[in-house]
Protein backbone atom coordinates (compact mmCIF):
# COMPACT_ATOMS: atom_id res chain seq x y z
CA UNK A 1 0.00 0.00 0.00
CA UNK A 2 2.70 2.29 0.94
CA UNK A 3 4.62 1.75 -2.43
CA UNK A 4 1.33 2.52 -4.58
CA UNK A 5 0.83 5.61 -2.07
CA UNK A 6 4.20 6.47 -2.72
CA UNK A 7 3.89 6.15 -6.58
CA UNK A 8 0.68 8.50 -6.88
CA UNK A 9 2.48 10.92 -4.82
CA UNK A 10 5.73 10.98 -7.68
CA UNK A 11 3.10 11.02 -10.50
CA UNK A 12 1.03 13.85 -9.68
CA UNK A 13 4.44 16.04 -8.40
CA UNK A 14 5.70 15.21 -11.89
CA UNK A 15 2.50 16.53 -13.76
CA UNK A 16 2.64 19.59 -11.41
CA UNK A 17 5.90 20.20 -11.98
CA UNK A 18 4.59 19.68 -16.29
CA UNK A 19 2.45 22.29 -15.71
CA UNK A 20 4.10 24.95 -13.90
CA UNK A 21 7.10 24.81 -16.84
CA UNK A 22 4.16 25.13 -19.62
CA UNK A 23 3.15 28.64 -18.15
CA UNK A 24 6.78 29.63 -19.33
CA UNK A 25 6.31 28.81 -22.91
CA UNK A 26 3.02 30.36 -24.88
CA UNK A 27 3.99 33.87 -26.13
CA UNK A 28 1.80 36.80 -25.62
CA UNK A 29 0.30 35.67 -22.16
CA UNK A 30 -1.48 38.99 -21.66
CA UNK A 31 -3.21 39.14 -25.19
CA UNK A 32 -7.01 39.11 -24.91
CA UNK A 33 -7.89 36.17 -26.76
CA UNK A 34 -11.87 36.56 -26.93
CA UNK A 35 -11.68 38.98 -29.96
CA UNK A 36 -9.15 40.90 -32.01
CA UNK A 37 -6.97 43.59 -30.58
CA UNK A 38 -5.96 46.70 -32.32
CA UNK A 39 -2.96 48.90 -31.30
CA UNK A 40 -1.37 51.41 -32.48
CA UNK A 41 2.29 50.83 -33.98
CA UNK A 42 4.13 54.12 -32.12
CA UNK A 43 7.78 52.74 -31.54
CA UNK A 44 8.62 52.39 -35.50
CA UNK A 45 11.47 54.39 -36.52
CA UNK A 46 13.25 53.89 -40.22
CA UNK A 47 16.84 52.53 -40.55
CA UNK A 48 19.30 55.16 -40.60
CA UNK A 49 22.56 54.90 -42.63
CA UNK A 50 25.82 54.77 -39.89
CA UNK A 51 29.37 54.93 -41.08
CA UNK A 52 30.67 51.32 -42.27
CA UNK A 53 27.17 50.79 -43.92
CA UNK A 54 27.31 49.51 -47.26
CA UNK A 55 25.11 50.85 -49.77
CA UNK A 56 23.43 49.37 -52.95
CA UNK A 57 22.91 52.36 -54.96
CA UNK A 58 21.16 51.71 -58.76
CA UNK A 59 20.21 55.12 -60.80
CA UNK A 60 18.47 54.72 -64.18
CA UNK A 61 17.19 57.53 -66.19
CA UNK A 62 16.81 58.77 -70.13
CA UNK A 63 20.33 59.14 -69.88
CA UNK A 64 21.17 55.17 -70.66
CA UNK A 65 25.14 55.64 -69.70
CA UNK A 66 23.67 56.38 -65.68
CA UNK A 67 23.11 52.50 -65.23
CA UNK A 68 26.74 52.04 -65.72
CA UNK A 69 28.35 54.89 -63.92
CA UNK A 70 27.01 54.36 -61.00
CA UNK A 71 27.64 49.74 -61.22
CA UNK A 72 29.79 49.64 -59.10
CA UNK A 73 32.75 46.90 -59.16
CA UNK A 74 34.79 45.62 -55.73
CA UNK A 75 38.39 45.22 -57.23
CA UNK A 76 38.64 41.84 -57.00
CA UNK A 77 38.80 41.60 -53.36
CA UNK A 78 37.76 38.37 -52.21
CA UNK A 79 34.11 37.86 -50.11
CA UNK A 80 33.98 41.75 -51.06
CA UNK A 81 30.22 43.31 -51.26
CA UNK A 82 29.78 45.16 -54.37
CA UNK A 83 28.54 48.76 -52.81
CA UNK A 84 29.59 52.13 -51.67
CA UNK A 85 31.06 52.43 -48.22
CA UNK A 86 30.15 55.06 -45.98
CA UNK A 87 33.38 56.38 -44.25
CA UNK A 88 34.19 56.71 -40.33
CA UNK A 89 32.81 60.14 -41.41
CA UNK A 90 29.62 59.60 -42.64
CA UNK A 91 30.35 60.19 -45.88
CA UNK A 92 30.13 58.63 -49.28
CA UNK A 93 31.53 59.05 -52.44
CA UNK A 94 29.51 58.56 -55.35
CA UNK A 95 30.49 58.90 -59.31
CA UNK A 96 29.50 62.75 -60.71
CA UNK A 97 28.09 63.60 -57.12
CA UNK A 98 31.30 63.43 -55.79
CA UNK A 99 31.27 63.93 -51.83
CA UNK A 100 27.97 63.06 -49.85
CA UNK A 101 27.07 63.21 -45.99
CA UNK A 102 24.82 60.37 -45.64
CA UNK A 103 25.09 59.56 -41.52
CA UNK A 104 21.38 59.58 -40.27
CA UNK A 105 19.75 59.37 -43.79
CA UNK A 106 17.32 56.64 -44.30
CA UNK A 107 17.07 55.24 -47.56
CA UNK A 108 14.36 57.03 -48.91
CA UNK A 109 15.84 60.16 -48.13
CA UNK A 110 19.24 59.82 -49.51
CA UNK A 111 17.44 58.62 -52.43
CA UNK A 112 15.19 62.02 -52.55
CA UNK A 113 19.00 63.95 -52.13
CA UNK A 114 20.39 62.36 -55.14
CA UNK A 115 17.70 62.68 -57.15
CA UNK A 116 17.88 66.55 -56.77
CA UNK A 117 21.86 66.54 -57.22
CA UNK A 118 21.66 64.26 -60.25
CA UNK A 119 18.96 66.41 -61.84
CA UNK A 120 21.92 68.64 -63.02
CA UNK A 121 23.83 65.75 -65.13
CA UNK A 122 20.43 63.38 -66.36
CA UNK A 123 16.47 63.61 -67.39
CA UNK A 124 14.44 62.36 -64.47
CA UNK A 125 16.58 59.96 -62.43
CA UNK A 126 15.43 57.48 -60.51
CA UNK A 127 17.49 56.79 -57.71
CA UNK A 128 17.20 53.17 -55.38
CA UNK A 129 19.34 52.41 -52.54
CA UNK A 130 19.25 49.72 -50.15
CA UNK A 131 21.91 48.66 -46.68
CA UNK A 132 23.50 45.57 -47.98
CA UNK A 133 25.29 45.21 -44.86
CA UNK A 134 22.22 45.08 -42.94
CA UNK A 135 21.94 41.59 -40.67
CA UNK A 136 21.32 40.42 -37.06
CA UNK A 137 22.75 37.82 -35.36
CA UNK A 138 20.56 35.42 -33.35
CA UNK A 139 22.62 32.42 -30.99
CA UNK A 140 21.49 30.32 -27.88
CA UNK A 141 18.68 27.93 -27.78
CA UNK A 142 17.49 28.62 -31.39
CA UNK A 143 16.81 26.31 -33.95
CA UNK A 144 19.38 27.62 -36.13
CA UNK A 145 22.16 29.85 -34.53
CA UNK A 146 23.37 31.92 -37.11
CA UNK A 147 24.49 35.67 -38.58
CA UNK A 148 21.55 36.56 -41.02
CA UNK A 149 21.13 39.23 -43.53
CA UNK A 150 18.19 41.32 -43.93
CA UNK A 151 16.35 42.35 -46.96
CA UNK A 152 13.52 44.04 -44.92
CA UNK A 153 14.65 47.51 -43.09
CA UNK A 154 11.71 47.03 -41.02
CA UNK A 155 12.54 43.57 -39.22
CA UNK A 156 11.46 43.05 -35.68
CA UNK A 157 12.76 40.86 -33.12
CA UNK A 158 10.30 37.89 -33.88
CA UNK A 159 10.81 38.00 -37.56
CA UNK A 160 15.06 37.83 -36.72
CA UNK A 161 14.22 34.78 -34.08
CA UNK A 162 11.75 32.94 -36.73
CA UNK A 163 14.77 33.10 -39.23
CA UNK A 164 16.51 31.24 -37.04
CA UNK A 165 13.61 28.74 -36.44
CA UNK A 166 11.85 30.34 -33.43
CA UNK A 167 13.36 29.30 -29.96
CA UNK A 168 13.34 25.74 -28.52
CA UNK A 169 11.27 24.11 -26.31
CA UNK A 170 13.69 24.81 -23.28
CA UNK A 171 14.04 28.00 -24.00
CA UNK A 172 13.79 30.98 -21.55
CA UNK A 173 11.21 32.74 -23.76
CA UNK A 174 11.25 36.29 -20.74
CA UNK A 175 15.36 36.40 -20.79
CA UNK A 176 15.90 37.32 -24.10
CA UNK A 177 18.87 39.79 -24.66
CA UNK A 178 19.19 42.05 -27.10
CA UNK A 179 22.86 43.68 -27.38
CA UNK A 180 23.21 46.26 -29.31
CA UNK A 181 25.89 48.73 -29.96
CA UNK A 182 24.99 52.62 -30.50
CA UNK A 183 26.83 55.90 -30.24
CA UNK A 184 29.56 54.51 -28.90
CA UNK A 185 27.43 52.62 -26.00
CA UNK A 186 27.06 48.71 -25.67
CA UNK A 187 23.24 48.43 -23.97
CA UNK A 188 21.89 45.29 -22.69
CA UNK A 189 18.48 44.89 -22.98
CA UNK A 190 15.95 42.26 -21.75
CA UNK A 191 13.10 41.25 -23.94
CA UNK A 192 10.12 39.50 -22.49
CA UNK A 193 8.18 37.31 -25.22
CA UNK A 194 5.39 36.14 -23.03
CA UNK A 195 4.17 39.83 -22.96
CA UNK A 196 2.34 41.13 -25.65
CA UNK A 197 4.18 44.62 -24.43
CA UNK A 198 7.39 43.27 -26.65
CA UNK A 199 5.19 44.99 -29.19
CA UNK A 200 5.34 48.44 -27.88
CA UNK A 201 9.13 48.29 -26.86
CA UNK A 202 11.63 50.77 -28.52
CA UNK A 203 13.65 47.91 -29.38
CA UNK A 204 10.89 45.60 -31.17
CA UNK A 205 12.55 46.86 -34.36
CA UNK A 206 16.36 45.44 -34.98
CA UNK A 207 18.76 47.60 -36.00
CA UNK A 208 22.15 46.57 -38.15
CA UNK A 209 24.57 44.60 -36.51
CA UNK A 210 22.18 43.81 -33.21
CA UNK A 211 22.59 40.35 -31.55
CA UNK A 212 19.82 38.61 -30.05
CA UNK A 213 20.55 35.72 -27.26
CA UNK A 214 18.43 33.16 -26.06
CA UNK A 215 18.98 32.04 -22.95
CA UNK A 216 17.90 28.63 -22.12
CA UNK A 217 16.52 27.00 -18.95
CA UNK A 218 17.83 24.59 -16.29
CA UNK A 219 16.04 22.11 -18.50
CA UNK A 220 18.38 21.99 -21.36
CA UNK A 221 21.37 21.56 -18.96
CA UNK A 222 19.77 18.87 -17.17
CA UNK A 223 18.98 16.94 -20.18
CA UNK A 224 22.47 17.39 -21.56
CA UNK A 225 24.22 16.76 -18.12
CA UNK A 226 21.83 13.56 -18.03
CA UNK A 227 23.20 12.36 -20.93
CA UNK A 228 26.73 13.10 -20.68
CA UNK A 229 26.54 10.99 -17.54
CA UNK A 230 25.10 7.99 -18.44
CA UNK A 231 27.35 7.67 -21.56
CA UNK A 232 29.95 8.09 -18.55
CA UNK A 233 28.68 4.91 -16.83
CA UNK A 234 28.15 2.98 -20.32
CA UNK A 235 31.83 3.60 -21.46
CA UNK A 236 33.05 2.99 -17.56
CA UNK A 237 30.43 -0.24 -17.91
CA UNK A 238 32.35 -1.59 -21.51
CA UNK A 239 35.71 -0.71 -19.73
CA UNK A 240 34.75 -3.33 -16.92
CA UNK A 241 33.33 -5.92 -19.17
CA UNK A 242 37.03 -5.59 -21.63
CA UNK A 243 38.69 -5.94 -18.78
CA UNK A 244 37.12 -9.10 -17.31
CA UNK A 245 37.26 -10.52 -20.56
CA UNK A 246 40.52 -10.27 -21.40
CA UNK A 247 41.06 -11.54 -17.63
CA UNK A 248 38.89 -14.65 -18.65
CA UNK A 249 40.42 -15.71 -22.04
CA UNK A 250 44.02 -14.95 -20.74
Amino acid sequence: MNKYYFLLISAMILLMSSCGSYKNIPYYQDLERNGPTVDQVKNYSPLTIRPNDILAIKVSSRTPESSSIFSYEPNNQQNAIPGYQVDTKGNVHLPVIGTLKVEGLTTTELQEKMNVALLKFYNDPVVNVRILNFKVSVYGDVERPNVYTLQNERTTITQALSLAGDLNITAMRKSIILVREEDGKRQFIPIDLTSKKVFESPYYYVRNNDEIYVQPDRTKYATVDRGYRTATLVLSGLSIIAIVLSNIYR
